[in-house]
């Protein structure tokens, strides 16, 4: 479908790709990586035609369509939310106008053995296919159904999208590119904006096209959920492994355990070889074998390793000094802006060592708490209460805009810097992957992520004991997300952090706060426990729904007639649709409530045995006693997992 050929890029004297080549075929589903800087965006603009290649080719199918989203784009403010996504459907009332013309023109002619008659008949059939291709018959649904999927409501159909946030903007465009059906999708991190609902439905979306995907992301779920190929850039050159992007972090350790000790053992050669040269050059008994040497050397193609993934990252938050037992109080704390209701309600304390994910659509108010807690913003019901000797470390959505583009990497931290930590300075921006001539970088010509990794380098100078991070990772490399996310775990205080990347909240918190429907509900347990609940509810959800209409319908017709038991057809279908979920789902959780059991049962075989060789020991065995502690710890986990999975039957089967 599109063939890049030996494609080269260079500016100067530098080589972004060196003759590059692979093939996209339909339905691939590819997922582009590399750190930032190694050309992902640049080939995208390659392929679009909006940038050109050095030396090298694109060839593209004739009948292959693109659709491209940027990081960054431009959105019109001329129109209404629906009128700007019906956009989208230009080619299709172009067609619309085309077959009218063309059924006309039929009507009125009467030579219906002719060539030209007969002409107008297949151009017609070419139009009417091409125009259900497109989905013409369907395209109001579809409008609805993507603009509800990316987390719009139908109250917003009419709103203007001047309205809008960035964010917001962006997701029209990417509504307006999925109702185009290209023939391949060309994404550059599609999920920068989007809440953890709509990443899932375009997942989906994604799953089931029908055409091709090339995306560029550094959210790992997204890209494991939606790709089965990943290609690699590095050096200027590509890899293509065919599997998903976990296998490939795996099999890439491998082939880079490979490559190091190649190019490992290629040093040790050249050094000798060298030696002998230097040794032998002006020995004329050895002038032969010198002079082969040398041309040896010449010919040699040098291996090179990625440097940045030689070094060993460890960056920590200062220690976090002592704070009241209570953080925060929020006390039926509610925001309103004008006549805009954000939510009602919160009611929850944050305390010492809490980990607490703010997550929800767009809109309803994580943000706005965040704010709060950091005393930007007052709440127009209840209150926020910060505990005693609470510090605030507040990292917020648009921290990279509120730097100076002017000022160095160094500079930025440098004037915010006071006393001993101006002295470890480098040694922070080297933590933060700034290393030799970057810390001399002026801010406004660094990329989104690294502009993110200096504002957070920035926040860790000053000790504090409350972290609250809103969305820290976008813009970040795969790489920098590792180095936050352990920092963050074995950092000793407290930590709020609005985030949808599931990856990122894994294991690092322990309870979710959802904010839905102007309200904030509580889940205790980490983010892929609040998924799986939320699964739970929206089931129970739609079952109440559908029990109330079918209830309430009777009802509308006769006040004092009794309800009608048997539900309509189109009812009927969906409580089975339910039915058979559930059921699916009873069978996921039993299953995993047996696993777990079972293998409690094998930790406690083996706990009994190390009981009963201790008992009988006559000496100290470190290694017995350090593998006795590991089963324990490992028995106490597994009881929590299967805590959890027995309440989530429980109230399933209820």
């Amino acid at each position: 479908m599109i063939s890049l050929d030996n494609l080269t890029v260079s500016y100067g004297g530098w080589t972004l790709f060196d003759r590059i080549s692979f093939l996209i075929n339909p339905k691939d589903r590819i997922g582009l990586v590399g750190r930032n800087g190694a050309g992902k965006t640049t080939l995208l603009r390659i392929i679009t035609g909006e940038q050109q290649p050095t030396s090298g080719a694109v060839t593209i199918n004739g009948e292959c369509t693109i659709g491209y989203l940027p990081q960054q784009m431009r959105v019109h403010d001329t129109t209404t939310l629906v009128e700007e996504t019906a956009k989208a459907f230009d080619e299709v009332l172009r067609l619309e106008a085309e077959i009218d013309r063309l059924t006309r023109e039929i009507a009125e002619r009467t030579d219906y053995e002719s060539p030209a008659y007969e002409q107008l008949l297949h151009r017609l059939n070419d139009a009417q296919d091409h125009y259900h291709i497109l989905g013409g018959e369907t395209r109001d649904a579809d409008i609805e159904k993507t603009l509800l999927g990316l987390g719009f409501k139908r109250e917003d159909f009419g709103r203007a999208t001047s309205q809008f946030s960035g964010g917001w903007r962006m997701r029209i465009e990417l509504a307006k590119l999925l109702l185009r059906r290209p023939s391949i999708f060309l994404l550059d991190e599609p999920t920068n904006h989007l809440d953890i609902e709509s990443i899932q439905w375009l997942e989906e979306y994604l799953r089931n096209y029908n055409g091709a995907v090339l995306l560029i992301s550094h959210d790992r779920a997204f890209l494991d959920n939606v790709t089965n190929r990943t290609v690699e850039l590095s050096l200027g050159h590509i890899t293509d492994y065919k599997v998903p992007y976990s296998k490939y972090v795996v099999l890439r350790a491998e082939r880079r355990a490979q490559q190091l000790a190649a190019y490992e053992n290629q040093q040790r050669m050249i050094e000798k070889t060298e030696e002998f040269i230097e040794k032998f050059r002006y020995k004329p008994t050895k002038s032969n074998q010198v002079q082969s040497r040398i041309k040896q050397l010449e010919r040699l193609e040098r291996l090179e390793v990625e440097e940045e993934d030689l070094a060993t990252l460890n960056i920590k938050f200062p220690p976090a000094p002592r704070s009241g037992k209570v953080v925060a109080e929020i006390d039926e704390a509610g925001m309103s802006f004008g006549s805009k209701h954000v939510f009602s309600g919160a009611n929850f304390v944050i305390e010492k060592g809490d980990r607490i994910a703010l997550v929800g659509r767009n809109g309803e108010g994580k943000t706005t708490l965040a704010r709060m807690l950091v005393g930007q913003l007052t709440p127009t019901e209840g209150s926020v209460r910060i505990g005693a000797n609470v510090n605030i470390g507040y990292y917020a959505q648009n921290q990279d805009d509120l730097m100076d583009g002017e000022f160095t990497v160094y500079d930025t931290l440098d004037r915010v810097a006071v006393g001993d930590i101006r002295t470890r300075l480098r040694d922070i921006l080297g933590a933060f992957l700034f290393r030799g001539e970057d810390i001399d970088k002026k801010v406004k010509v660094l990329s989104g992520g690294e502009r993110a990794r200096l504002a957070m380098a920035r926040m860790m100078l000053e000790p504090r004991n409350l972290l609250v991070l809103d969305e820290p990772t976008n813009h970040m490399d795969m790489r920098s997300k590792d180095i936050l996310k352990s920092a963050i775990m074995k950092y000793d205080g407290t930590v709020v952090v609005v985030s949808h990347d599931r990856e990122f909240l894994d294991g690092m918190v322990d309870k979710v706060y959802e904010f839905r429907d102007g309200r904030v509900h509580e889940y205790l347990g980490g983010i892929y426990y609040f998924l799986e609940k939320r699964k739970l509810e929206s089931l129970h959800e739609l079952e109440r729904r559908d029990a109330s209409t079918v209830q309430s319908a009777p009802a509308a017709a006769n006040t004092k007639a009794k309800p009608v038991e048997t539900p309509s057809s189109g009812g009927g279908k969906l409580s089975y649709e339910q039915k058979k979920e559930q059921e699916k789902l009873l069978r996921k959780l039993r299953k995993a409530v047996e696993t777990i059991e079972a293998d409690l049962a094998d930790i406690e075989r083996q706990i009994a045995a190390y009981d009963a060789k201790f008992a009988a020991a006559t000496d100290y065995d470190e290694a017995d006693y350090k593998a006795y502690n590991e089963l324990k710890t490992r028995y106490d986990h597994q009881m929590h997992e299967w805590e959890k999975a027995s309440y989530e039957l429980e109230i399933t089967e209820g």
